[in-house]
């Protein structure tokens, strides 16, 4: 666990907010070389970037906000911060200019008001499905102003965001967060004391304080990561040489995530919304598969009313 990756003077740099920066750097380039060999446009994908870049962090700050469980957690920092617990040491906390520590329940609780701690989204807390509707929204407007085809280049992402996840996932290893279950696995990690990991742990009996270590638990971020990684190369070596229509490549992204996820989200147990016993992002996950399926059929039969070739060339 390393949530500050390096240092720049007396600034130190979230390893979440770096990792995800490299993933979005590495994804562009990406696309720009595609739009390149294609014949297309590469500052429209630059535009593209770019613009689901912000809406991306906007959706998934949002989500993060409305159905990760931390919702009461920002209304108290506004209204009242001694509420509101951080995951710090005691001398850590004594050198937070925001905290102060309380020797009774040994916690160190916010002592400044800040109603704008739900926006700080560089500390961490972004909703991987909020982003992603945020910047499929985003992508429509700016490809439809420049004229540029929506389903051929939401192939192209298809391809390179999944590449993008797989860079944030290591950044949500590093920031401790997205920890899965306890498990006597070969492959587990232990994070350190006073991490997400251990709170939640304290919290549910089973550490005798918050700045033991872990139990050992399901390494759920490098499960993502390799996932992601797998999907990408599924859409870039199986899918695309053998699609019919524009956007088939998309749509199996976005279902093989979902259904990656939805298993994973079995074995993670940090803080996160549920409604029927199932967690947000598996519901999204159903809600985008079936609107996939749909959005397939559309698709297809929309290629075939139109007498277009069976076979797009890779």
């Amino acid at each position: 666990m390393r949530p500050e990756l390096f240092r720049i003077a007396d600034l130190g740099v979230p390893s979440y907010f770096a990792l995800l920066v490299s993933g979005f750097i590495f994804a562009t380039t990406i696309g720009v070389i595609w739009a390149r060999r294609v014949g297309e446009d590469p500052d429209v994908i630059v535009d593209l970037g770019l613009s689901t870049l912000l809406m991306g962090v906007v959706g998934g700050r949002i989500l993060h906000v409305i159905a990760d469980g931390y919702f009461w957690d920002y209304v108290h920092l506004c209204t009242d911060p001694t509420l509101v617990d951080f995951h710090l040491s005691e001398t850590e906390c004594l050198k937070e200019s925001t905290g102060a520590w309380d020797a009774v329940r040994g916690v160190c609780h916010g002592v400044n008001r800040d109603c704008f701690a739900w926006a700080k989204f560089w500390a961490g807390g972004l909703a991987y499905y909020g982003g992603f509707l945020g910047a499929l929204v985003s992508s429509w407007y700016l490809l439809k102003a420049d004229k540029f085809s929506y389903w051929r280049a939401a192939d192209m992402a298809g391809m390179v965001v999944p590449v993008g996840l797989a860079f944030g996932r290591m950044g949500c290893l590093l920031a401790g967060c997205c920890f899965g279950v306890t498990t006597d696995s070969a492959i587990s990690l232990i994070f350190p004391g006073r991490s997400p990991a251990s709170e939640s742990q304290f919290k549910a009996g089973l550490l005798a304080a918050k700045n033991l270590p872990s139990l050992p638990v399901h390494p759920t971020q490098i499960y993502e990561s390799a996932a992601s990684l797998a999907i990408a190369a599924i859409c870039l070596i199986y899918v695309h040489p053998r699609k019919r229509y524009d956007g088939q490549v998309f749509l199996s992204f976005v279902t093989l995530y979902a259904g990656a996820r939805f298993l994973l989200e079995f074995w993670r147990r940090d803080d996160r919304g549920e409604l029927f016993g199932l967690s947000t992002s598996q519901l999204i996950g159903l809600a985008l598969v079936a609107g996939s399926i749909a959005a397939h059929r559309y698709l297809r039969g929309s290629r075939v009313d139109k007498g277009q070739p069976g076979a797009v060339p890779a």
